[in-house]
């Protein structure tokens, strides 16, 4: 009996270890760092070369491919329409479209189309740059829907809004980061997922200026101590929240140390065990050790850098930190003490936006130009290969089953061949 239920306990592990790992239902992936445990990926290709398919699309965007089992989920600008695309991921055709929002608009690089949705495998949620936050069934049917500013105000960013929700345990999180465009306090949300009830609206106070206020970041949790914690960065500050009522718990200053009046944040917090890595407009980024209370400035800050990014979030495999910034110039830390493992390195030159992902040993940087670096993980830089898909590029690859989903202006491109039964 015992080597029966150490069995059947096995094959449980195992079913829920290919559940996660054949997922992709963050922006920052099954884990919402941007790292993913699958083997054996594509490494070069082409428009041409090592393409499964690839599925035409009527503009930009930055979201991310959501995917869940064999359906991916893409947010759409189509003109003045914002959609809501599910496609299969075996032959890229498309399973069902449901329309999100009208009035979109570009709004320098990106337009309300931006935010990337988020499910659990049974539901998926998507937030537009318009405002609205609605809740779908895997079929394309509408559960819910809230109009975030017509409850609590026009969002007021420079740039409009394209902060993705977090999901955990229930309950979406929700940031409004904003001051250029409005004297109405920034906030966060916490709303019940399958409700669409808020259970909470915390305002967040700062003493940042003009568009400093502005934040793109999603939020992330850490756990410190066996507790959890809600990190939100923008506005020149980290801050730490209680998830049960928003309260405010630590706060880090220093993110903007000149009060300087464009120092809007868009990288997101990188979580490594207690430790949060804060980006700001490249200077200063700074790593802070979560779970302390009050003003933790001095007290929690473990390390900082002048060569942190400005819009590609970093990723960390748990030893060293990987930061690109905007110009495509690479650096790798010890996470966890600061210490330089290797500084300047150049990927394929270009413009930055889209924010690395780690697998099998390679980092894949993707520029605006639609050029992916591969770039072997490790304390020594080496570019393994430079793949050119010759397309506009803003959003961050997913990686599902063997494969890299990429979206660029024209097409969404299934990189490499699925994973066999016989390869798992």
């Amino acid at each position: 009996m015992r080597i029966r239920g150490l069995f059947t306990l096995f094959l449980v592990l195992a079913f829920l270890t290919t559940v996660q790992a054949g997922n992709w239902p963050h922006w920052r992936g099954p884990n919402a760092n941007g790292v993913s445990e699958e083997t054996n990926l594509p490494v070069t290709w082409s428009p041409e070369e090592n393409v499964h398919w690839k599925l035409a699309l009527p503009g930009r965007s930055g979201a991310t491919p959501i995917i869940w089992g064999d359906r991916i989920f893409v947010p759409v600008a189509d003109g003045e329409k914002v959609e809501l695309w599910c496609v299969n991921r075996k032959d890229g055709s498309i399973i069902w479209k449901q329309h999100l929002s009208d009035g979109n608009v570009m709004m320098r690089k990106h337009n309300m189309s931006s935010p990337s949705p988020v499910t659990d495998g049974k539901s998926l949620w998507v937030m537009t740059g318009t405002g609205f936050l609605r809740r779908f069934d895997f079929n394309g049917k509408e559960l819910w829907i809230r109009d975030i500013q017509k409850d609590y105000g026009n969002f007021g960013l420079n740039w409009g809004y394209a902060s993705s929700p977090l999901l955990h345990e229930g309950s979406l999180y929700v940031q409004v980061l904003h001051g250029m465009k409005t004297d109405d306090p920034s906030y966060l949300l916490k709303i019940d997922a399958q409700s669409g009830k808020t259970l909470w609206r915390v305002e967040r106070p700062t003493d940042a200026i003009r568009e400093s206020p502005d934040s793109y970041t999603t939020p992330a949790v850490v756990k410190v101590n066996g507790q959890l914690e809600l990190v939100i960065v923008g506005g020149d500050v980290v801050t730490g929240h209680d998830l049960v009522s928003g309260k405010e718990l630590w706060r880090l200053k220093g993110l903007n140390p000149e009060n300087a009046p464009f120092y809007r944040i868009v990288a997101s917090p990188v979580i490594v065990d207690d430790l949060v890595v804060a980006s700001t407009r490249v200077r200063p980024m700074t790593v802070v050790r979560a779970g302390g209370r009050g003003d933790v400035t001095e007290s929690h800050r473990v390390w900082q850098t002048n060569s942190g990014p400005d819009v590609p979030t970093p990723v960390s495999d748990g030893k060293y930190l990987y930061v690109v910034n905007d110009r495509g110039i690479m650096f790798c830390f010890d996470v966890r003490t600061g210490e330089e493992i290797y500084t300047g390195q150049r990927v394929k030159p270009g413009i930055y936006s889209a924010s690395p992902v780690l697998a099998d040993g390679k980092i894949y940087v993707t520029s605006e130009e639609g050029v992916t670096t591969v770039v072997k993980a490790g304390p020594a830089f080496e570019i393994l290969a430079e793949n050119n898909l010759a397309d506009y590029t803003l959003s961050s690859p997913a990686i599902v089953d063997g494969q890299i989903f990429l979206r660029t202006q024209s097409w969404l491109w299934a990189i490499g061949s699925p994973r066999t039964a016989d390869d798992k």
